[in-house]
């Protein structure tokens, strides 16, 4: 027997409209420009331009423009033939075009490719170091095991091989441009490339830490190995400046196809003789009206609704019309949301602002203090910040650069987490680099000043400014 019951649930669901204003306000100006472009060509109801007061379209008109004498009965005509409707059938006229994929240029693996070729080896090694450049990463390294990549080829192509064998092809690699490619490790990639380099003491030098000493070397353990070594520290300088000099990365040179991401200020703010003026950098991103041609057209169509095409052509245009409203006005809204809150924030480091990025002025803030004095969610605030740049009088800032949060000094004064990692940077900068500072250390430095941090604490910001620990920064 079915047990049939009613259930009252509550359930917040978004609409369309709101979807569209959260991913044009997470959007920053340059992606705004394509987004526009975007919807300007699937919506023939939004066209660019201004409209004046009495509402006459400001856009000049051309021979072209003859959308005024258009019927929406040839509009919503279909042109395709009946015979294209229907699957797989074309007429006879039709000629299929097929796109003949082309490349420009080379890649990393055909480069090493290339240069096997050149290479007096027989068939079957050939082969195997063919498979070999094919399991060759980005970075030019073999990263997988000899006896995995047997097994491969015994299960895939049938052919029977070990890692001795292997191993063999491998040496041939390993003679290829760039020097170091085909190594399994970091230490073996920068002993081939020492190995190719012209014989002299400081070569040989730098060669035995690498074989004898690496461990050591990566530690930065410097004086275990001139003393190993013996060595004077002038030339335990000079072979580690030959190591330093090698590439860690061989196959990276070959990988030139990432374009460098322009970055485009979202807000534009002056410094006029101590007042601030905020502007929205709306430069490439065009005005937008409604078609006069759309709404005219409605208007006519809705007088005869009796007709079921007219019915269709309303419910068409009014949907086009919509459309176009509903996305200005979350244009503007996007431009209301993002002056509220850079208005806030340089309402709360506006003695930073004024004092030309002083960061010792940088109050602590975080998204909760500019949703109270927007109004605004603290999830929209978010939003907001979220790869959005101003560009000031002293530099280009990320917007996430002025959030950080508060500690309290000895004096109850409150002050910002990025002033207290401004003093850490600045001690790592100045402090001796053959005795550099540890984290017990710098956490003093600060306890001298008034912050009262602990050695987590300071770890903690220190990694968060990507400075390693202080054995890492010993230098000679």
């Amino acid at each position: 027997m079915l047990n049939q019951r009613l259930q009252q649930k509550m359930i917040q669901k978004l609409s369309p409209q709101q979807i569209q204003m959260i991913k044009l306000l997470e959007i920053p100006t340059m992606q705004l420009e394509e987004r526009i472009k975007e919807e300007l060509m699937e919506n023939p109801a939004l066209e660019e331009g201004r409209e004046h007061e009495d509402g006459e379209e400001t856009l000049p008109q051309t021979d072209e423009d003859n959308t005024k004498d258009l019927s929406i009965d040839e509009y919503l005509r279909d042109e395709t033939p009946l015979y294209k409707l229907n699957a797989k059938n074309y007429s006879q006229d039709d000629i299929q075009k097929t796109e003949i994929p082309f490349s420009a240029g080379t890649s990393f693996h055909d480069q090493l490719v290339s240069q096997l070729g050149l290479r007096n080896i027989d068939q079957r090694e050939k082969a195997l170091a063919e498979y070999l450049i094919g399991n060759i990463d980005d970075d030019g390294y073999l990263r997988r095991p000899l006896n995995a990549i047997a097994d491969d080829m015994a299960f895939s192509l049938g052919v029977e091989t070990n890692s001795s064998e292997l191993e063999k092809a491998l040496k041939v690699i390993q003679e290829f441009e760039p020097a170091g490619v085909g190594a399994r490790n970091l230490r073996e990639c920068l002993i081939i490339q020492v190995s190719q380099k012209a014989e002299n003491p400081e070569i040989e030098r730098a060669k035995k830490i690498l074989v004898e000493h690496f461990e050591e070397f990566t530690r930065k353990h410097y004086d275990k190995i001139q003393m190993r070594l013996n060595i004077t520290e002038e030339e335990l300088k000079d072979a580690v400046a030959e190591i330093l000099r090698l590439n860690p990365k061989p196959g990276g040179s070959y990988h030139s196809d990432k374009v460098a991401e322009h970055i485009f200020p979202d807000f534009i703010l002056d410094n006029n003789n101590g007042v601030l003026n905020l502007t929205l950098n709306s430069r490439n991103v065009p005005e937008l009206k409604v078609s006069r041609t759309y709404t005219d057209m409605l208007s006519t169509y809705s007088a005869n609704k009796k007709d079921r095409t007219k019915r269709e052509a309303v419910s068409f245009v009014k949907q086009k019309l919509d459309s176009a409203k509903w996305f200005i006005d979350a244009i503007k809204q996007r431009q209301i949301t993002l002056l509220q809150t850079m208005e806030a924030i340089i309402h709360l480091q506006k003695d930073y602002f004024l004092s030309g990025g002083d960061e010792s002025l940088l109050n602590p803030m975080i998204l909760k203090d500019i949703a109270d004095i927007t109004g605004l969610d603290i999830s929209t605030v978010s939003r907001v910040a979220n790869s959005k740049y101003v560009q000031t009088p002293f530099g280009m800032f990320s917007l996430k650069y002025f959030f950080s949060e508060g500690m309290q000094t000895e004096s109850g004064e409150e002050v910002s987490t990025r002033e207290i990692k401004k003093i850490l940077q600045d001690n790592v900068d100045t402090e001796s680099k053959q005795r550099p500072l540890t984290d017990d250390e710098l956490a003093a430095i600060l306890q001298d000043k008034g912050y009262q941090i602990a050695r987590r604490t300071v770890a903690k910001y220190r990694e968060q400014l990507n400075i390693p620990v202080a054995r890492l920064r010993k230098e000679l």
